[in-house]
């Protein structure tokens, strides 16, 4: 390891609550979104279609989702915070 790569600071990483937000947010609400969009471009018969499951689905996931992106974000940015206070950073010549 030469000199300048041990005094890198440390990068930006976003962390796994972060993501399972996302992934519950995409999960819950994409069905519907999905179901919107197609009727939208008229790929469905039914130019009003009643997706009742979907709307459930996407009720109870939305804000979790939002909310556990959110944590994940600040969590996130407080590691970072974290790891840079221990960061001497580089000396001047």
């Amino acid at each position: 390891m030469n000199a300048t790569f041990s005094q890198q600071p440390p990068a930006f990483k976003l962390s796994k609550l972060f993501w399972v937000g996302i992934g519950v947010f995409a999960v819950g609400s994409g069905p519907l979104l999905l179901v919107i969009l197609l009727t939208a471009l008229g790929f469905t018969k039914d130019p009003n279609p009643n997706p009742v499951g979907f709307g459930i689905i996407a009720l109870l996931t939305f804000w979790p989702g939002i909310g556990l992106t959110l944590a994940g974000l600040a969590q996130s940015v407080m590691r970072h915070r974290e790891a840079k206070q221990q960061y001497p950073g580089r000396q001047s010549i």
